[in-house]
């Protein structure tokens, strides 16, 4: 669609733009504040294409983890114990950040713990871990600063009211947020700074002509930029096809409110592809895409009878075995994923920086990947 832009719009938004972020996620907007406290003159503009930050930032399960042990051992499959161990080191500085800028009380922060659950079924992987737990502990002990991160916690496993679960382990590190409230929180500090947020503003082309940025709206404006940063994750594709980022779809779903629900704290399940946890006594559940990776390899927003029965399975047959609940919400979030887990945070072009691949960990290193984004931006 064509919108022909006034005059007024053109000297009044889009005039003498030093920064232009395209995407106000965590990453986009931990980049944008960063900007402003080094460079505090600077106008910085964000531009959005959703009414919110769409792709994930806000759709997420709220999760403050860093690495669960069925995770952790899988990336050492493909990776060296120096690169597993350094993004968890980067996942948990990102996380301290975060606590950080935004605070315990902003974000709805309790540290609550991770747990990751094995049912009788899964004996083998869970024997796996439960020997791998020193071994763990000794690696990330310099990182989180705790002796035993990882501790087996199978005596709690009746606490919780599961239903064929024989093995539980926990990340005492770990926490949960609000992620509506972080959201906001990081927004409102951005304006605070003097960043500039426009939002329905899809960006369909980037161009660096080295002496500026031309950015191409999906309105069919042309504006300028002296540098520009892509923060889109898992959308980033559409304006990098060469990028080694591919979206994945998470869907979700909660309950209504449970009636002396017992349950308090984050869970990993299946490899960490399935996840639950508590909020407002209620259980959000989410994940499942390894089921269909083809499917869920999309940037489209949905749900598919699938994805969803399954999540409806396991709550009914595992999680809340001995009690009834009803469904509320259903949602899906966009991820930026890869064969290599490490973000991509690098300059493109003289001027065009991109700062992309959470692998399903935003809320853990966004906010590092904003600021170090940001950073060779304004080298």
């Amino acid at each position: 669609m064509k919108i022909q832009q006034s005059y007024w719009e053109q000297q009044s938004f889009f005039k003498n733009i030093d920064i232009a972020i395209v995407g106000s996620g965590i990453v986009g907007l931990s980049a944008a504040i960063h900007c402003k406290e080094q460079m505090p003159q600077a106008k910085v503009l964000i531009i959005e294409k959703g009414v919110l930050p769409t792709g994930a930032s806000t759709r997420n399960a709220g999760f403050a983890c860093f690495g669960s042990l069925t995770e952790l051992l899988d990336d050492l499959e493909n990776h060296s114990e120096d690169e597993v161990f350094a993004l968890v080191e980067r996942r948990w500085q990102g996380l301290q950040r975060l606590r950080q800028r935004v605070g315990d009380s902003d974000l709805g922060y309790r540290a609550w713990g991770g747990y990751e659950i094995f049912r009788q079924e899964e004996s083998e992987i869970a024997q796996t871990c439960l020997e791998k737990i020193d071994y763990f502990n000794k690696a990330i002990q310099s990182i989180t600063g705790l002796e035993e991160t990882y501790q087996i916690r199978n005596k709690e496993i009746p606490k919780f009211g599961f239903s064929n679960i024989r093995t539980m382990i926990v990340n005492t590190a770990e926490g949960q947020i609000h992620t509506g409230d972080m959201m906001k929180s990081l927004l409102a500090i951005a304006r605070q700074k003097g960043v500039e947020i426009l939002n329905g503003l899809g960006i369909k082309s980037v161009h660096d002509e080295e002496n500026e940025v031309i950015l191409e709206t999906d309105f069919g404006w042309h504006f300028r930029a002296k540098k520009a940063l892509i923060a889109t994750n898992g959308f980033a594709q559409h304006l990098l096809p060469k990028l080694q980022v591919q979206p994945a779809r998470n869907q979700v779903l909660i309950t209504k409110p449970i009636d002396n629900l017992s349950i308090k704290g984050c869970f990993h399940y299946d490899r960490g592809y399935v996840y639950f946890r508590n909020i407002d006594n209620r259980i959000l559940l989410g994940g499942g895409r390894n089921l269909a990776k083809e499917v869920e390899a999309t940037n489209n927003f949905g749900l598919t009878t699938f994805i969803q029965d399954h999540l409806e399975k396991l709550l009914r047959e595992v999680i809340l075995p001995k009690q009834t609940f009803e469904i509320d919400q259903r949602w899906s979030g966009i991820l930026g994923v890869g064969d290599i887990k490490k973000p991509i945070i690098e300059s493109i072009s003289q001027n065009v920086v991109v700062a992309v691949r959470m692998g399903g960990m935003g809320v853990a290193i966004g906010s590092l990947v904003g600021e170090e984004g940001a950073t060779i931006l304004l080298s």
